[in-house]
Protein backbone atom coordinates (compact mmCIF):
# COMPACT_ATOMS: atom_id res chain seq x y z
CA UNK A 1 0.00 0.00 0.00
CA UNK A 2 2.84 2.63 0.70
CA UNK A 3 4.60 2.21 -2.40
CA UNK A 4 0.79 3.11 -4.22
CA UNK A 5 0.47 5.65 -2.05
CA UNK A 6 3.57 7.45 -3.54
CA UNK A 7 2.67 6.68 -6.41
CA UNK A 8 -0.29 8.87 -6.60
CA UNK A 9 -0.34 11.36 -4.57
CA UNK A 10 -3.92 12.35 -3.82
CA UNK A 11 -5.39 15.26 -2.10
CA UNK A 12 -8.91 15.19 -1.72
CA UNK A 13 -11.14 18.40 -1.23
CA UNK A 14 -14.10 16.98 -2.38
CA UNK A 15 -14.53 14.39 0.14
CA UNK A 16 -13.43 16.85 3.01
CA UNK A 17 -15.05 19.48 2.19
CA UNK A 18 -18.30 18.22 0.86
CA UNK A 19 -19.27 15.53 2.98
CA UNK A 20 -23.12 14.54 2.38
CA UNK A 21 -22.54 15.09 -1.99
CA UNK A 22 -21.49 11.49 -2.31
CA UNK A 23 -21.52 8.15 -0.90
CA UNK A 24 -18.22 6.82 0.02
CA UNK A 25 -17.31 3.33 -1.66
CA UNK A 26 -15.37 0.54 -2.60
CA UNK A 27 -14.72 -0.94 -6.51
CA UNK A 28 -15.42 -4.40 -6.87
CA UNK A 29 -12.75 -6.81 -7.11
CA UNK A 30 -11.94 -7.78 -10.53
CA UNK A 31 -10.93 -11.19 -11.44
CA UNK A 32 -7.41 -10.59 -13.88
CA UNK A 33 -6.79 -7.45 -14.20
CA UNK A 34 -4.50 -6.33 -17.26
CA UNK A 35 -3.20 -2.77 -18.30
CA UNK A 36 -4.55 -2.77 -21.99
CA UNK A 37 -3.21 1.42 -22.21
CA UNK A 38 -1.35 3.67 -20.43
CA UNK A 39 -0.86 7.04 -21.84
CA UNK A 40 2.26 7.82 -20.59
CA UNK A 41 1.81 11.71 -21.58
CA UNK A 42 -1.04 12.83 -19.76
CA UNK A 43 0.85 10.60 -16.68
CA UNK A 44 4.03 12.96 -17.24
CA UNK A 45 1.50 15.60 -17.00
CA UNK A 46 -0.06 14.96 -14.00
CA UNK A 47 3.60 14.09 -12.26
CA UNK A 48 3.28 10.15 -11.61
CA UNK A 49 5.84 7.47 -12.13
CA UNK A 50 5.45 6.25 -15.70
CA UNK A 51 7.51 2.92 -15.27
CA UNK A 52 6.34 2.29 -12.45
CA UNK A 53 2.60 2.53 -13.11
CA UNK A 54 2.87 0.70 -16.51
CA UNK A 55 3.31 -2.51 -15.19
CA UNK A 56 0.88 -5.14 -13.24
CA UNK A 57 0.72 -3.09 -10.48
CA UNK A 58 -1.02 -0.35 -12.52
CA UNK A 59 -3.45 -2.96 -13.23
CA UNK A 60 -4.75 -3.72 -9.48
CA UNK A 61 -4.69 0.26 -9.14
CA UNK A 62 -6.74 0.97 -11.77
CA UNK A 63 -8.71 -1.93 -11.59
CA UNK A 64 -9.37 -0.72 -8.29
CA UNK A 65 -8.12 -4.25 -6.84
CA UNK A 66 -5.52 -2.24 -4.92
CA UNK A 67 -6.46 1.07 -3.32
CA UNK A 68 -3.84 3.46 -2.51
CA UNK A 69 -4.25 4.90 1.28
CA UNK A 70 -4.54 8.11 0.67
CA UNK A 71 -7.11 7.71 -2.13
CA UNK A 72 -10.95 8.44 -0.54
CA UNK A 73 -13.49 6.59 -3.23
CA UNK A 74 -16.85 7.70 -3.51
CA UNK A 75 -19.85 7.67 -5.69
CA UNK A 76 -20.94 10.98 -6.55
CA UNK A 77 -24.60 11.85 -6.33
CA UNK A 78 -26.03 14.08 -9.56
CA UNK A 79 -29.32 15.23 -10.46
CA UNK A 80 -30.21 15.62 -14.33
CA UNK A 81 -32.33 16.60 -17.58
CA UNK A 82 -31.95 13.31 -19.78
CA UNK A 83 -33.66 14.28 -23.03
CA UNK A 84 -35.39 17.25 -21.70
CA UNK A 85 -37.20 14.89 -18.72
CA UNK A 86 -35.92 15.90 -14.89
CA UNK A 87 -34.56 12.77 -12.62
CA UNK A 88 -34.01 13.80 -9.47
CA UNK A 89 -31.40 11.72 -8.77
CA UNK A 90 -28.94 9.75 -10.89
CA UNK A 91 -25.50 9.98 -9.34
CA UNK A 92 -22.18 7.56 -10.66
CA UNK A 93 -23.73 4.18 -10.98
CA UNK A 94 -20.32 2.85 -12.37
CA UNK A 95 -17.94 5.27 -10.98
CA UNK A 96 -15.76 6.44 -8.65
CA UNK A 97 -13.99 9.27 -7.92
CA UNK A 98 -10.55 7.76 -6.59
CA UNK A 99 -9.19 11.33 -5.50
CA UNK A 100 -7.60 14.57 -7.02
CA UNK A 101 -3.96 15.68 -7.32
CA UNK A 102 -2.32 18.48 -8.29
CA UNK A 103 -0.81 18.04 -11.93
CA UNK A 104 2.92 19.42 -12.71
CA UNK A 105 1.17 23.17 -13.72
CA UNK A 106 -0.64 23.89 -10.29
CA UNK A 107 -3.91 21.86 -11.77
CA UNK A 108 -6.34 20.40 -9.48
CA UNK A 109 -7.44 17.05 -11.80
CA UNK A 110 -9.94 14.14 -10.55
CA UNK A 111 -8.77 10.61 -11.21
CA UNK A 112 -12.02 8.66 -11.68
CA UNK A 113 -12.50 4.61 -12.46
CA UNK A 114 -15.52 3.95 -14.98
CA UNK A 115 -16.80 0.74 -14.93
CA UNK A 116 -15.58 -0.31 -11.35
CA UNK A 117 -18.88 -1.77 -10.10
CA UNK A 118 -22.58 -1.17 -8.28
CA UNK A 119 -22.66 1.79 -6.40
CA UNK A 120 -26.38 3.28 -4.66
CA UNK A 121 -26.51 5.27 -7.25
CA UNK A 122 -26.78 2.10 -9.83
CA UNK A 123 -30.41 2.15 -9.92
CA UNK A 124 -30.30 -1.84 -11.01
CA UNK A 125 -27.65 -1.60 -13.11
CA UNK A 126 -24.52 -3.67 -12.93
CA UNK A 127 -22.06 -0.77 -12.87
CA UNK A 128 -19.70 -2.60 -15.17
CA UNK A 129 -18.26 -1.17 -18.55
CA UNK A 130 -17.53 -3.16 -21.77
CA UNK A 131 -14.17 -3.21 -23.49
CA UNK A 132 -15.61 -1.44 -26.48
CA UNK A 133 -17.49 1.83 -24.68
CA UNK A 134 -14.07 1.93 -22.75
CA UNK A 135 -11.86 2.24 -25.72
CA UNK A 136 -14.50 4.76 -27.50
CA UNK A 137 -14.28 7.00 -24.68
CA UNK A 138 -10.08 6.43 -24.55
CA UNK A 139 -10.07 7.82 -28.52
CA UNK A 140 -11.99 10.47 -28.44
CA UNK A 141 -11.37 12.32 -25.38
CA UNK A 142 -7.79 11.67 -26.47
CA UNK A 143 -8.66 13.07 -30.20
CA UNK A 144 -10.66 16.07 -28.85
CA UNK A 145 -7.37 17.00 -26.81
CA UNK A 146 -5.05 16.73 -29.17
CA UNK A 147 -7.65 18.91 -31.91
CA UNK A 148 -7.42 21.77 -28.60
CA UNK A 149 -10.46 21.02 -26.92
CA UNK A 150 -11.44 20.89 -23.30
CA UNK A 151 -11.86 18.00 -22.39
CA UNK A 152 -11.73 15.04 -20.26
CA UNK A 153 -8.85 12.67 -20.77
CA UNK A 154 -8.31 8.68 -20.21
CA UNK A 155 -5.31 7.67 -18.00
CA UNK A 156 -5.43 3.82 -18.22
CA UNK A 157 -7.93 0.85 -19.65
CA UNK A 158 -7.77 -2.24 -17.87
CA UNK A 159 -9.22 -5.34 -19.05
CA UNK A 160 -11.00 -7.08 -15.75
CA UNK A 161 -10.82 -10.92 -17.25
CA UNK A 162 -14.83 -10.75 -16.85
CA UNK A 163 -17.44 -11.27 -18.80
CA UNK A 164 -19.89 -8.26 -19.27
CA UNK A 165 -23.57 -8.89 -20.51
CA UNK A 166 -25.22 -6.30 -22.96
CA UNK A 167 -26.97 -7.78 -26.17
CA UNK A 168 -24.48 -10.29 -26.38
CA UNK A 169 -21.68 -11.34 -24.25
CA UNK A 170 -18.88 -8.52 -23.99
CA UNK A 171 -15.09 -8.15 -22.23
CA UNK A 172 -15.19 -6.32 -19.62
CA UNK A 173 -12.92 -3.44 -19.00
CA UNK A 174 -12.24 0.06 -16.37
CA UNK A 175 -11.29 3.37 -17.51
CA UNK A 176 -9.36 5.65 -15.69
CA UNK A 177 -10.68 9.41 -16.76
CA UNK A 178 -9.06 12.17 -15.79
CA UNK A 179 -10.88 15.55 -15.31
CA UNK A 180 -11.04 19.40 -13.83
CA UNK A 181 -13.39 17.85 -11.70
CA UNK A 182 -16.82 15.90 -11.84
CA UNK A 183 -19.09 18.91 -10.62
CA UNK A 184 -22.04 19.38 -13.49
CA UNK A 185 -25.52 20.88 -13.58
CA UNK A 186 -27.24 17.94 -12.56
CA UNK A 187 -24.61 18.56 -8.90
CA UNK A 188 -26.84 21.69 -8.39
CA UNK A 189 -30.13 20.66 -9.92
CA UNK A 190 -29.91 17.48 -7.36
CA UNK A 191 -29.57 19.44 -4.42
CA UNK A 192 -31.92 22.70 -5.97
CA UNK A 193 -34.56 20.13 -6.29
CA UNK A 194 -34.49 19.42 -2.54
CA UNK A 195 -34.49 23.25 -1.37
CA UNK A 196 -31.03 22.20 0.30
CA UNK A 197 -30.32 25.63 0.14
CA UNK A 198 -26.93 25.77 2.12
CA UNK A 199 -26.23 22.65 0.36
CA UNK A 200 -26.55 24.70 -3.20
CA UNK A 201 -24.03 27.45 -1.04
CA UNK A 202 -21.48 24.89 -0.16
CA UNK A 203 -21.34 23.58 -3.61
CA UNK A 204 -21.53 26.91 -5.06
CA UNK A 205 -18.14 28.13 -3.05
CA UNK A 206 -16.13 25.08 -3.57
CA UNK A 207 -16.78 25.43 -7.47
CA UNK A 208 -15.88 29.52 -7.65
CA UNK A 209 -12.84 28.21 -5.44
CA UNK A 210 -11.73 25.25 -7.08
CA UNK A 211 -12.63 26.50 -10.70
CA UNK A 212 -13.10 30.89 -10.44
CA UNK A 213 -11.14 31.82 -7.69
CA UNK A 214 -11.00 34.96 -9.13
CA UNK A 215 -14.72 35.84 -8.36
CA UNK A 216 -14.23 34.95 -4.88
CA UNK A 217 -14.65 38.77 -3.87
CA UNK A 218 -16.56 40.48 -6.77
CA UNK A 219 -20.19 41.73 -5.96
CA UNK A 220 -22.19 39.04 -6.96
CA UNK A 221 -19.70 35.60 -7.26
CA UNK A 222 -23.15 33.58 -7.69
CA UNK A 223 -23.70 36.06 -10.51
CA UNK A 224 -20.24 35.96 -11.74
CA UNK A 225 -20.28 32.18 -11.08
CA UNK A 226 -23.28 31.29 -13.63
CA UNK A 227 -21.37 33.68 -16.11
CA UNK A 228 -17.70 32.47 -16.14
CA UNK A 229 -19.59 29.18 -16.62
CA UNK A 230 -21.57 29.92 -19.44
CA UNK A 231 -18.78 31.75 -21.07
CA UNK A 232 -16.57 28.68 -20.72
CA UNK A 233 -19.28 26.68 -22.69
CA UNK A 234 -19.81 28.93 -25.40
CA UNK A 235 -16.62 28.09 -26.08
CA UNK A 236 -16.59 24.88 -26.09
CA UNK A 237 -19.84 24.28 -27.68
CA UNK A 238 -17.99 26.42 -30.62
CA UNK A 239 -15.08 24.34 -30.85
CA UNK A 240 -17.00 21.43 -31.15
CA UNK A 241 -19.08 23.00 -33.97
CA UNK A 242 -15.83 23.88 -35.92
CA UNK A 243 -14.73 20.10 -36.08
CA UNK A 244 -17.86 18.54 -36.54
CA UNK A 245 -18.27 16.45 -33.39
CA UNK A 246 -21.72 16.01 -31.96
CA UNK A 247 -21.41 15.10 -28.22
CA UNK A 248 -24.97 12.64 -28.58
CA UNK A 249 -26.29 13.21 -24.63
CA UNK A 250 -25.99 16.94 -23.91
CA UNK A 251 -28.20 15.92 -20.57
CA UNK A 252 -28.00 18.91 -17.77
CA UNK A 253 -25.73 15.49 -15.88
CA UNK A 254 -23.23 15.40 -18.87
CA UNK A 255 -22.23 19.68 -18.30
CA UNK A 256 -19.22 20.45 -16.81
CA UNK A 257 -19.45 23.05 -14.44
CA UNK A 258 -15.58 23.32 -15.63
CA UNK A 259 -16.33 23.80 -19.00
CA UNK A 260 -14.61 20.67 -20.02
CA UNK A 261 -16.02 17.97 -22.53
CA UNK A 262 -17.42 14.78 -20.71
CA UNK A 263 -18.95 11.29 -21.08
CA UNK A 264 -18.29 10.10 -24.51
CA UNK A 265 -21.66 8.13 -25.05
CA UNK A 266 -23.05 8.34 -28.82
CA UNK A 267 -20.72 10.39 -29.97
CA UNK A 268 -19.41 11.24 -33.12
CA UNK A 269 -17.83 13.81 -36.04
CA UNK A 270 -20.00 14.43 -38.63
CA UNK A 271 -18.74 13.19 -42.13
CA UNK A 272 -21.06 14.80 -45.13
CA UNK A 273 -21.82 18.20 -43.77
CA UNK A 274 -25.61 18.40 -42.28
CA UNK A 275 -26.85 20.43 -39.72
CA UNK A 276 -29.58 17.76 -39.10
CA UNK A 277 -27.15 14.71 -38.30
CA UNK A 278 -27.64 12.58 -35.50
CA UNK A 279 -25.94 9.20 -34.59
CA UNK A 280 -27.46 8.27 -31.11
CA UNK A 281 -29.77 5.46 -31.61
CA UNK A 282 -32.12 6.86 -28.66
CA UNK A 283 -32.00 10.29 -30.08
CA UNK A 284 -34.92 9.68 -32.13
CA UNK A 285 -36.41 12.97 -32.20
CA UNK A 286 -33.02 14.88 -33.00
CA UNK A 287 -33.14 16.65 -29.90
CA UNK A 288 -28.94 16.82 -29.87
CA UNK A 289 -28.69 17.10 -33.51
CA UNK A 290 -25.27 18.91 -34.73
CA UNK A 291 -26.97 22.36 -35.28
CA UNK A 292 -29.41 22.27 -31.99
CA UNK A 293 -25.83 21.93 -29.56
CA UNK A 294 -25.82 25.72 -29.24
CA UNK A 295 -29.29 25.71 -28.32
CA UNK A 296 -29.34 22.98 -25.77
CA UNK A 297 -26.06 24.28 -24.11
CA UNK A 298 -28.63 27.59 -23.27
CA UNK A 299 -31.43 25.40 -21.75
CA UNK A 300 -29.36 23.48 -19.70
CA UNK A 301 -27.45 26.58 -18.89
CA UNK A 302 -30.74 27.74 -18.13
CA UNK A 303 -31.64 25.26 -15.59
CA UNK A 304 -28.55 25.85 -13.74
CA UNK A 305 -29.28 29.45 -13.44
CA UNK A 306 -32.55 28.33 -11.53
CA UNK A 307 -30.33 26.53 -8.91
CA UNK A 308 -28.82 29.20 -8.02
CA UNK A 309 -31.58 32.24 -7.58
CA UNK A 310 -31.84 32.07 -4.21
CA UNK A 311 -27.84 32.89 -4.01
CA UNK A 312 -27.86 35.71 -6.56
CA UNK A 313 -30.28 37.80 -4.63
CA UNK A 314 -32.55 37.92 -1.80
CA UNK A 315 -35.24 39.47 -4.13
CA UNK A 316 -36.01 36.14 -6.28
CA UNK A 317 -37.27 38.43 -9.02
CA UNK A 318 -34.19 40.62 -8.80
CA UNK A 319 -32.14 37.63 -9.09
CA UNK A 320 -34.25 36.25 -12.13
CA UNK A 321 -33.79 39.14 -14.15
CA UNK A 322 -29.68 39.17 -13.90
CA UNK A 323 -29.79 35.67 -14.72
CA UNK A 324 -31.88 35.82 -17.94
CA UNK A 325 -29.87 39.13 -19.09
CA UNK A 326 -26.87 36.46 -18.69
CA UNK A 327 -28.77 33.04 -20.29
CA UNK A 328 -30.06 35.63 -23.08
CA UNK A 329 -26.43 36.87 -23.17
CA UNK A 330 -25.25 33.06 -24.47
CA UNK A 331 -26.33 32.81 -27.80
CA UNK A 332 -23.85 36.42 -28.69
CA UNK A 333 -21.08 34.95 -26.76
CA UNK A 334 -21.40 31.68 -28.55
CA UNK A 335 -21.69 33.33 -32.54
CA UNK A 336 -18.71 35.14 -31.32
CA UNK A 337 -16.25 32.27 -30.40
CA UNK A 338 -17.81 30.08 -33.38
CA UNK A 339 -17.48 32.99 -36.12
CA UNK A 340 -13.94 33.92 -34.73
CA UNK A 341 -13.15 30.45 -35.21
CA UNK A 342 -14.80 30.16 -38.72
CA UNK A 343 -12.78 33.25 -40.01
CA UNK A 344 -9.64 31.21 -39.04
CA UNK A 345 -10.40 28.52 -41.14
CA UNK A 346 -10.92 30.16 -44.12
CA UNK A 347 -8.20 32.22 -43.67
CA UNK A 348 -9.36 35.53 -42.03
CA UNK A 349 -7.28 37.29 -39.79
CA UNK A 350 -9.61 40.90 -39.86
CA UNK A 351 -13.24 41.17 -39.31
CA UNK A 352 -15.38 42.74 -42.28
CA UNK A 353 -19.29 42.84 -41.80
CA UNK A 354 -19.88 39.87 -44.74
CA UNK A 355 -17.34 37.57 -43.04
CA UNK A 356 -20.38 35.56 -41.68
CA UNK A 357 -22.89 35.71 -45.09
CA UNK A 358 -19.77 34.38 -46.57
CA UNK A 359 -18.92 31.31 -44.23
CA UNK A 360 -22.68 30.50 -44.60
CA UNK A 361 -22.53 30.52 -48.31
CA UNK A 362 -20.03 28.03 -48.27
CA UNK A 363 -21.69 25.92 -45.52
CA UNK A 364 -25.06 26.04 -47.91
CA UNK A 365 -23.16 24.74 -50.69
CA UNK A 366 -21.50 21.76 -48.46
CA UNK A 367 -24.81 21.41 -46.98
CA UNK A 368 -26.73 21.03 -50.40
CA UNK A 369 -23.86 18.20 -51.92
CA UNK A 370 -23.51 16.41 -48.83
CA UNK A 371 -19.64 17.39 -49.12
CA UNK A 372 -17.25 16.01 -46.59
CA UNK A 373 -16.90 18.91 -43.56
CA UNK A 374 -13.33 17.93 -42.33
CA UNK A 375 -11.80 17.58 -46.21
CA UNK A 376 -13.52 20.52 -47.73
CA UNK A 377 -11.99 23.56 -45.39
CA UNK A 378 -8.62 21.24 -45.28
CA UNK A 379 -8.50 21.25 -48.94
CA UNK A 380 -9.23 24.80 -48.83
CA UNK A 381 -5.46 25.64 -48.37
CA UNK A 382 -4.38 23.69 -51.68
CA UNK A 383 -6.46 25.83 -53.56
CA UNK A 384 -4.34 29.36 -52.24
CA UNK A 385 -1.64 27.20 -53.26
CA UNK A 386 -2.95 26.73 -57.07
CA UNK A 387 -4.63 23.42 -56.49
CA UNK A 388 -8.43 24.18 -56.77
CA UNK A 389 -9.33 20.68 -58.38
CA UNK A 390 -8.33 18.88 -54.30
CA UNK A 391 -11.32 21.20 -52.86
CA UNK A 392 -13.61 20.54 -56.15
CA UNK A 393 -13.63 17.46 -56.13
CA UNK A 394 -15.47 17.03 -52.75
CA UNK A 395 -18.49 18.43 -54.02
CA UNK A 396 -20.50 16.50 -56.84
CA UNK A 397 -21.97 19.26 -58.72
CA UNK A 398 -19.20 22.04 -57.98
CA UNK A 399 -21.40 24.93 -59.56
CA UNK A 400 -22.26 26.77 -55.95
CA UNK A 401 -18.79 26.11 -54.76
CA UNK A 402 -17.12 27.78 -57.85
CA UNK A 403 -19.26 31.09 -57.31
CA UNK A 404 -18.11 31.24 -54.02
CA UNK A 405 -14.33 30.87 -54.76
CA UNK A 406 -13.68 34.58 -56.17
CA UNK A 407 -15.37 35.47 -53.64
CA UNK A 408 -13.48 34.25 -51.08
CA UNK A 409 -10.08 35.00 -53.23
CA UNK A 410 -11.35 38.76 -53.40
CA UNK A 411 -11.70 38.85 -49.52
CA UNK A 412 -8.18 37.31 -48.87
CA UNK A 413 -7.21 39.89 -50.60
CA UNK A 414 -7.53 42.62 -48.46
CA UNK A 415 -5.27 40.32 -45.74
CA UNK A 416 -2.39 41.79 -45.30
CA UNK A 417 -0.52 38.40 -45.56
CA UNK A 418 0.64 36.14 -48.33
CA UNK A 419 -1.41 33.08 -49.40
CA UNK A 420 1.30 30.50 -48.80
CA UNK A 421 2.13 31.90 -45.04
CA UNK A 422 -2.26 31.98 -44.96
CA UNK A 423 -2.39 28.27 -45.99
CA UNK A 424 -0.11 27.68 -43.31
CA UNK A 425 -2.23 29.10 -40.68
CA UNK A 426 -5.29 27.19 -42.34
CA UNK A 427 -3.47 23.92 -41.87
CA UNK A 428 -2.49 24.86 -38.06
CA UNK A 429 -6.34 24.93 -37.59
CA UNK A 430 -8.19 22.79 -39.90
CA UNK A 431 -7.78 18.91 -38.90
CA UNK A 432 -6.96 16.24 -41.74
CA UNK A 433 -7.38 13.56 -39.17
CA UNK A 434 -10.05 13.35 -37.13
CA UNK A 435 -11.89 10.08 -35.67
CA UNK A 436 -13.73 8.42 -38.54
CA UNK A 437 -16.61 6.41 -37.19
CA UNK A 438 -15.74 3.63 -39.48
CA UNK A 439 -12.56 3.40 -38.63
CA UNK A 440 -12.65 4.00 -34.70
CA UNK A 441 -15.04 0.81 -35.57
CA UNK A 442 -12.44 -0.95 -37.14
CA UNK A 443 -10.37 -0.32 -34.26
CA UNK A 444 -12.86 -1.15 -31.65
CA UNK A 445 -13.76 -4.23 -33.09
CA UNK A 446 -10.23 -5.69 -33.91
CA UNK A 447 -9.93 -5.05 -30.02
CA UNK A 448 -12.73 -6.47 -28.65
CA UNK A 449 -13.76 -9.46 -31.07
CA UNK A 450 -9.71 -10.46 -31.99
CA UNK A 451 -7.54 -8.71 -29.26
CA UNK A 452 -6.39 -6.98 -31.62
CA UNK A 453 -5.10 -3.75 -30.25
CA UNK A 454 -2.76 -2.75 -33.29
CA UNK A 455 -5.54 -0.95 -35.55
CA UNK A 456 -6.42 1.06 -32.32
CA UNK A 457 -3.01 2.02 -31.30
CA UNK A 458 -2.45 3.14 -35.28
CA UNK A 459 -5.27 5.40 -35.12
CA UNK A 460 -4.52 7.14 -31.29
CA UNK A 461 -1.11 7.28 -33.37
CA UNK A 462 -3.09 9.36 -35.70
CA UNK A 463 -5.31 11.24 -33.91
CA UNK A 464 -2.67 12.77 -31.93
CA UNK A 465 -1.59 14.84 -34.50
CA UNK A 466 -4.82 15.87 -36.50
CA UNK A 467 -2.75 18.90 -38.27
CA UNK A 468 -0.33 16.88 -39.75
CA UNK A 469 -0.74 15.05 -43.12
CA UNK A 470 1.78 11.96 -43.50
CA UNK A 471 1.34 9.46 -46.49
CA UNK A 472 1.20 6.41 -44.78
CA UNK A 473 -2.35 7.78 -42.97
CA UNK A 474 -3.79 8.74 -46.10
CA UNK A 475 -6.70 6.09 -45.62
CA UNK A 476 -7.21 7.57 -42.03
CA UNK A 477 -8.48 11.08 -43.59
CA UNK A 478 -11.25 9.48 -46.03
CA UNK A 479 -14.89 9.39 -45.27
CA UNK A 480 -16.76 6.42 -44.98
CA UNK A 481 -16.94 3.82 -47.92
CA UNK A 482 -20.62 3.50 -49.02
CA UNK A 483 -20.47 -0.16 -48.01
CA UNK A 484 -20.15 1.72 -44.65
CA UNK A 485 -24.14 2.33 -44.72
CA UNK A 486 -25.86 4.71 -41.97
CA UNK A 487 -23.91 4.89 -38.92
CA UNK A 488 -25.58 4.77 -35.38
CA UNK A 489 -24.04 4.99 -31.73
CA UNK A 490 -25.02 3.82 -28.50
CA UNK A 491 -25.00 4.93 -25.12
CA UNK A 492 -21.88 2.73 -23.26
CA UNK A 493 -23.98 1.29 -20.24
Amino acid sequence: MGKATLLLPFDNTYAHDLEGFYAPWRPATVPAPRLLLFNQALAEELGLDSAALDTDLGARIFSGNQIPEEAHPLAQVYAGHQFGQFSPQLGDGRALLLGEMIDRHGRRRDMQLKGSGRTPFSRGGDGKAALGPVLREYVIGEAMHALGIPTTRALAAVATGEIIHRETPLPGAILTRIAASHIRIGTFQYFAARNENAKIKQLADYTIARHYPALENTGNPYLDLFAAVSAAQAALIARWMLVGFIHGVMNTDNMSIAGETIDYGPCAFMDAYDPDTVFSSIDVQGRYAYARQPQIAQWNLTRFAETLIGLVSPDPEEAVRLLTEQVNAFPKLYAHHWLKGMRAKIGLSTVEEDDLALVQTLLSAMEDQRADYTLVFRHLSAALRGDAAQVRAHFADPTRFDLWLPQWKARLARESITAELCAEAMDRVNPIYIPRNHKVEEALAAATNAQDFAPFKTLLDVLAQPFEERPEWADHAQPAPESFGPFKTFCGT
